[in-house]
């Protein structure tokens, strides 16, 4: 039997759902009914991904890779869990401060 090929363009839309879900506080009824989202659905991604997650959690830490920090500019960090930080403006001293927070010991 052919293993099931994933959607990546699936996979991501369900991690944003998940990260707005979680941002907005809201129980999982209430976000799927504001959404038109059926809940089956919802649980079986919140549980494909954690799965996921869990399964890549132990291959490789996720790398950072260099950045410019250009005054005035929106700073954007999409953590593997799905989870976005967004700064409206970030400085040196703020963006060392969100990194640490996002070390291995405090995954995002």
């Amino acid at each position: 039997m052919e293993a099931k090929q994933r959607d990546r363009q699936r996979e991501q839309l369900w991690r944003e759902t998940m990260a707005a879900w979680q941002a907005r506080g809201l129980s999982v009824r209430q976000y799927c009914r504001r959404h038109g989202l059926a809940e089956p659905s919802f649980y079986y991604w919140r549980r494909e991904l954690q799965q996921r997650d869990a399964r890549t959690a132990g291959s490789s830490p996720p790398a950072f890779v260099p950045v410019t920090v250009v005054s005035a500019a929106t700073v954007e960090v999409r953590c593997p869990s799905g989870h976005v930080v967004t700064l409206p403006t970030a400085d040196a001293a703020t963006l060392r401060t969100l990194f640490a927070a996002l070390a291995p010991d405090a995954p995002c």
